[in-house]
């Protein structure tokens, strides 16, 4: 997995470039919470429940459909006022489902593990992407201040830094 570092990052980029952005602090809180939701599952590995289970690490909480389901519940609960299907609410749908995404995506990329199950509940497979820079993230707080640790910082600087950072640059020249 990607640290919760580097998907908390994520989803504060995304957030500076949603064109409706609203200025509440909730609305970054919940970024935050979408994009680091999905490694809820690791808990369940010390329950007992196997890593390559649909519900063990990587599985249907790292899955589109887990995705699509939390941004509708985040965007509803999160901003009660907005009217439900109509087209603000959806735009709040819309970004943290594709924040909550954002999770696999990066653990899609790193060299460990089993794959992301992109498709739970319908197909259980797991997938990687093609291209895999990122160092895979040891599961424990303890396990990540060690050596292994500093190597994905370090990694998720070059593979997830730097291009959060370019996209913010740009951003900010294309609103000048």
């Amino acid at each position: 997995m990607a640290s919760l570092l580097a998907h908390s990052l994520v989803a504060v980029t995304a957030g500076k470039l949603y064109p409706h952005r609203t200025a509440v602090a909730r609305f970054w809180w919940l970024a935050i919470l979408c994009a680091t939701l999905p490694d809820i599952d690791a808990l369940w590995h010390w329950l007992g429940v196997p890593y390559a289970s649909m519900w063990g690490h990587r599985g249907i909480t790292h899955s589109l459909a887990f995705a699509l389901l939390t941004g509708m519940i985040v965007a509803r609960s999160g901003f009660p006022s907005l009217t439900v299907f109509k087209v603000k609410w959806w735009r709040l749908v819309a970004f943290f489902t594709l924040v909550t995404a954002s999770h696999g995506l990066l653990d899609a990329m790193t060299n460990g593990g089993l794959g992301v199950a992109f498709f739970a509940p319908f197909d259980d497979a797991r997938y990687f992407l093609p291209w895999r820079p990122i160092v895979v993230s040891p599961i424990g707080v303890r396990a990540f201040f060690s050596e292994w640790g500093w190597r994905v910082v370090k990694s998720e600087l070059i593979w997830v830094g730097i291009p959060c950072a370019l996209l913010l640059l740009l951003a900010w020249r294309r609103r000048k």
